[in-house]
């Protein structure tokens, strides 16, 4: 049994075991991946009622702290979302193997044969909040990578988390993995966190996965490489040649389908030309649909909205709360994302072709989309089967991370008694 009390040495122990169960999976062969992915599938299925019980006490931690709505939406399991839970692993189980891909080869006149191959990353650190699918996503795409994972999940999921981690140890057993590849941190305990962020002899990257909290926290503290996710500003510019019905529906899927989760929408920027034929139905839908839109006294009297201020743009609500506001033009729909955004995801919503191909070209946002609901900023939307977080930096991994982006590369070089004059 683990000391609970003692934080250090617990922690210790974990990036111990994830380092040497890091070194069997380099080499493991990518079948036994597959199967320990596909078995691991058919647990949750099959302890679904056990998940959804333990999810309910989560729930009822999270009524006690006081979580809104959309933050409980983003806690909640049913039995439709542990079936996508499930359809995640498969995905990810059906996938290509990336370990030991070529990415590139060439000879040179010297006579080396020279062969860039992915590798993986070694033992990979997960901090995120309340959403529990989190579990498994990571779990499952740092396993097809190659990778051992410490997950450290938040506290209102801890139960939900335990028992999705269990059919995850279940499938590495059925497929004769080292059980240490995918490890939960045992504990609410916040010294958990400060102490992954400093074990640099055991932990190659952190992956935070959360509110804005968070990820300063982990990049304030981190002494091991971090793939940045901040949070998700997401704002949608609604063109002078936008289409209204394209727009009506964009518009309310991306801001209310699940407003708890990064890729919603939190600012809606205007063309000037349009407010009246666009943007104020477009208002309306919004309201109808129950969101509260914080509105730019520049937009006029609009029933059912409230005076934005200077605090709501650069604002991320998670929740069913949008800002709203009229821009002159395109361009001054640039300078306001690029001065309030977090590079995260950002929409046009244009017929106008040079509209879209200024909006794509002047802005450097990791995702980047036209006449689609931000909703589908998501790893599994893009066919990576999911995805460990959208990472905002430029650095190794950007947007999606999925399994291909948990990977290096070395330098595979032969030669045939080749020697250097």
């Amino acid at each position: 049994m683990k000391d609970l009390d003692n934080i250090p040495a617990l922690m210790n122990e974990l990036g111990a075991r994830a380092k040497a169960a890091a070194a069997e999976l380099a080499f493991a062969p990518p079948e036994a991946r597959r199967r320990a992915l596909e078995a691991a599938a058919e647990a949750v299925w099959a302890r679904r009622a056990e998940i959804i019980a333990a999810n309910g006490k989560d729930l009822e931690y999270g009524q006690d702290k006081g979580l809104s709505a959309a933050m409980m939406d983003r806690l909640m399991l049913n039995e439709a979302r542990i079936q996508g839970i499930v359809e995640g692993l498969r995905a990810v189980a059906a996938q290509d193997d990336p370990v030991g891909a070529v990415i590139a080869e060439w000879d040179m006149p010297s006579g080396l044969h020279i062969q860039r191959v992915r590798t993986p990353l070694g033992v990979i650190g997960v901090i995120y909040e309340s959403r529990p699918n989190v579990t498994a996503d990571a779990g499952a795409l740092c396993l097809k990578s190659g990778n051992a994972v410490i997950l450290r999940g938040g506290s209102e999921s801890f139960h939900s988390s335990t028992a999705i981690h269990a059919c995850l140890v279940e499938g590495l057993q059925v497929a004769g993995l080292p059980e240490d590849a995918i490890q939960l941190v045992p504990t609410r305990d916040r010294a958990a966190v400060s102490a992954l962020l400093t074990m640099t002899d055991y932990v190659d990257v952190i992956v935070p996965r959360g509110g804005k909290g968070l990820v300063g926290l982990v990049q304030r503290e981190a002494r091991v490489p971090v793939f940045a996710h901040l949070e998700g500003i997401v704002h949608i510019y609604i063109d002078r040649s936008a289409d209204l019905d394209k727009t009506l529906k964009v518009v309310v899927n991306a801001k209310t389908r699940r407003p708890g989760i990064c890729g919603a929408a939190e600012c809606l920027l205007i063309h000037r030309d349009v407010v009246e034929s666009i943007g104020k139905p477009v208002i309306e839908a919004l309201v109808a649909a129950g969101v509260e839109v914080h509105a730019d006294p520049a937009l006029g009297e609009l029933a059912g909205t409230q005076p934005a201020s200077d605090e709501d743009w650069g604002r991320e609500y998670l929740d069913m709360v949008i800002a709203a506001k009229p821009v002159d033009d395109i361009d001054a729909a640039i300078a306001h994302i690029r001065r309030y955004g977090s590079n995260h995801t950002d929409c046009i919503l244009a017929e106008d072709k040079a509209a879209v191909e200024r909006f794509f070209e002047r802005l450097d946002s990791a995702i980047l989309m036209h006449n689609a609901s931000t909703q589908f900023a998501d790893g599994g939307e893009f066919g990576m089967g999911a995805e460990i977080g959208i990472a905002t930096g430029k650095m190794h991994a950007r947007g999606p991370v999925g399994a291909e982006q948990l990977t290096s590369f070395k330098y595979l070089v032969s030669g045939n008694g080749t020697t250097r004059g």
